[in-house]
């Protein structure tokens, strides 16, 4: 499960970085699969994982 979120994110941050530089689209919410992201990724450092 655990390597599921850390997929999940990497494939948010990388969704991130294509719309926001290359075609901008969702307007804030990209930005909220972002932070969903990075949150996703801290857990995943916090617990050690």
């Amino acid at each position: 499960m655990g390597n599921l979120l850390y997929l999940i994110a990497v494939i948010l941050i990388i969704v991130w970085i294509f719309g926001a530089f290359v075609t901008p689209f969702g307007g804030g919410l990209i930005h909220i699969l972002l932070v969903i992201a990075i949150i996703a990724i801290l857990l995943r450092v916090i617990k050690g994982a």
